[in-house]
Formats: structure tokens, sequence, C-alpha cells
């Protein structure tokens, strides 16, 4: 039985059957297998969300299965019961879990006590299903139609602008050295990855796997992609004054994207913050790809539940 809880729980070998099928997904929608069929599927959530939760309750029910909201707090979760009672009841009933919360090791207690397939839809330390939908929608446009969708993928560069240790910047560290990328991250000085992150990418076998620097026109120098995210993420509110005063010279403007390669794309994961970490020209400009981010997320999580149903039955 596989989980999904960082990028490399799905191998090289893996990544471009899950894409191809994502394209499948994509282009069959309405029209394709039902995997999960009889399943019931529950998302449990500690943080408030749009994309993410809407993403995976239309793609369980497109699938064949039966979503099943869960509020931290609407449970005894939120009262106490421990993650690994939780698991294991959550088991006798469900046929797998999508979880979106705060602390990563929540997610692999989870995967680790119960026995089903686990999603990780978001922790502080890591966003997976977002950097997998981002990379398929990079190769969708690079593979011009190809068949070698990931293949598109290697050598490209892409370069981080803002908090260089948030988890979307961690997982596209971890993305981009599994899809065989360059990354370079600029941010002001004190906000690096975390000592927890830095021990997850040396066991995953790349510790040197990206360049961190604090000027952003050497990190998109030659970047194929230039990728930003808000300043202040949830449960950094307190912060919000600092963190602006900080960033500010990281802000994403057109004379910020027209130092990188002639056509390089825009991403943000959403929500965003026109003014603050990106400008409304570029938010709105033939660079910005955000909105088909933003649908992919439907059609590689599909995939992902797809290819953890089928691990689940073996």
């Amino acid at each position: 039985m596989k989980h999904f809880l960082k990028e490399t729980d799905f191998g090289r070998s893996e990544l471009e059957a899950l894409f191809q099928q994502a394209r499948e997904l994509k282009a069959t929608r309405g029209r394709h297998a039902r995997p999960l069929e009889g399943q019931t599927w529950a998302l449990l959530f500690s943080k408030s969300s749009t994309r993410t939760r809407v993403s995976f309750e239309v793609g369980i029910h497109e699938l064949g299965g039966n979503p099943l909201f869960l509020n931290r707090n609407d449970i005894q979760l939120g009262r106490g019961e421990s993650v690994a009672d939780t698991a294991r009841v959550l088991s006798r009933f469900i046929h797998g879990l999508v979880i979106r919360t705060h602390d990563h090791r929540e997610v692999q207690e989870l995967a680790a006590r119960g026995s089903i397939p686990v999603v990780n839809a978001l922790t502080d330390l890591l966003h997976p299903c977002q950097i997998f939908a981002d990379a398929f929608t990079l190769a969708e446009r690079w593979s011009n139609g190809g068949a070698d969708l990931t293949g598109s993928l290697r050598g490209r560069k892409i370069a981080f602008v803002g908090d260089r240790g948030c988890n979307v910047a961690n997982s596209w560290i971890m993305g981009a050295n599994l899809f065989g990328m360059k990354i370079s991250l600029a941010g002001p000085p004190g906000f690096d990855a975390a000592p927890e992150f830095n021990q997850l990418l040396k066991q995953e076998g790349f510790p040197n796997g990206y360049e961190f620097t604090t000027d952003p026109w050497a990190a998109v120098k030659d970047a194929d992609v230039i990728y930003t995210d808000v300043w202040v993420s949830m449960g950094k509110e307190e912060e919000t004054e600092e963190r602006i005063r900080v960033m500010t010279p990281f802000r994403v403007t057109e004379e910020l994207c027209a130092a990188a390669k002639p056509g390089a794309l825009f991403m943000h994961c959403l929500p965003a913050h026109a003014g603050q970490e990106v400008t409304e020209q570029v938010l709105e400009g033939p660079r910005s790809i955000i909105f088909d981010q933003a649908e992919n997320r439907l059609h590689m999580q599909k995939a992902i539940l797809a290819a953890l149903a089928a691990s689940a039955r073996r």
C-alpha cells in the first residue's frame, strides 16, 4: 500500500505514468473509469482551503467515490483523542484519508498507524500535491503534446522568490530534484529552510539540491519559471508587518520577470495578494499561468488518488 506524504513517495520510474494518467483524466473528464467506485475517502482539514478542498471533493466524486469532509474540531481529534487512535478508527470506516494540517509528523503518524492510503494535502513542511500539479502544468506546455511529459522538465530552471523557507518552497526543492530541474531561491536573510527540512533532503539524497541567495536578480537569471507565494502564511499573521517590510525587495515585478529567460512563465499557488509578493501586472499578464495551475490540482490529484487506490487493492 502506498501513501503520498512527500514528493519522493512516487519514484522517478513512476512519474511518467502518473503524469500521463493526469493528462488522460483531464482529456476524458466525465467519461473515464471510476476506480473509487463504492469507496469513501475522508478529508480531514485543520486549515481552511479553497483549491485543495474543492479539487479533492470534486476529484473523489468524479472517480466514483464519496468524499467525507471532517473539520478537525468536529471530531474527537480536536478534543484530545490521539492521532494513533484516530488513524485506527478511521481505517475501519473509510478507504483513504486526505489530510491538511500543520504538523508534518501528524501526517506521518496517521499513515504509520492506520491501514488506509494517506495523502498529504498540505503541512507546514511540505505541499506535494501542489508541486505535482505545478510540474504537470509545465510539462503540458513544454512537451508540446508529445509523449514524454516528465522529460520536458529535465534541465529547466525554476526561481522561487520570497519566503525561501515556506512549505511550497520546500516542496519545490524536493520536486525540482526529483524531476531533474534546477532551482534557485531568493529571499531575505533568516528566511531559510528549517533544519528539519534539510535533514529530510539529506535522507532523500538531495543534500545540495538547491541554491539560496539574497539577490532576486541572480536567482531569476536563466530561469524558465518564476514562482512566488504569499509572504504571510497561515499561522504567521502576528509577523505580518515585519514580513512585509523585509520581503518588499523580493516582490515579483515585470522588470524582474524580464531578467529571466525570454518567455519565462510566472506561477503562484494562490491565493495571491496583488501588490505584495507580486504586482497586478504580472498576475494578469501573459506570463501568468496561475489558473492553469489551479485547474490542474484536480486532474493530478485524481491521478494520485487512483494510483493509491490501486496500490491498496494489491
